[in-house]
């Protein structure tokens, strides 16, 4: 069966138009603060160096990457990758935008959480790797400031 032109590229454009948060990691931090917003969820940041940075790697790897954090987070958080990587290449919009928050949360290493409210406000804020895997990072994001 051959699908016409036009219905692909209108499938096309309502997945490009589907926010990413839906299934995990996003870039865009005022899609992620509207998307809290409307799903009453918290905003996760993750002020990284994806692919040279050995503890954000660590912490993707026995954290992020991890079921039970994804099932947490799909229910409770908005994630948000604020990444400077060496070896990938980001938009300029998105550099911009990751440079800026930066200077906004004053994060001077990586990798540095942020946790923030459905309305922007910072709840806590953390530098350096959360150690206990799934378990230790939910416990992180649930205990107090």
């Amino acid at each position: 069966m051959k699908i016409p032109r036009f219905l692909l590229l209108a499938l096309s454009a309502v997945l490009l138009a589907t926010p990413v948060f839906a299934s995990g990691w996003g870039d865009n931090y005022k899609e992620a603060l509207a998307t809290a917003a409307k799903e009453n969820k918290k905003v996760l940041l993750d002020f990284t160096g994806s692919d040279w940075c050995r503890w954000c790697i660590r912490l993707k790897k026995e954290t992020f990457d991890q079921p039970a954090f994804k099932e947490y987070a799909d229910k409770n958080l908005v994630l948000v990758e604020v990444d400077f990587p060496q070896g990938k290449t980001l938009s300029n919009t998105v550099k911009m935008q990751n440079s800026s928050l930066q200077e906004q949360y004053q994060v001077q290493g990586f990798p540095t959480i942020v946790l923030l409210s459905p309305d922007g406000k910072v709840i806590k804020q953390q530098s350096g790797y959360i150690q206990g895997g799934p378990k230790g990072f939910i416990d992180w994001v649930n205990s107090g400031k």
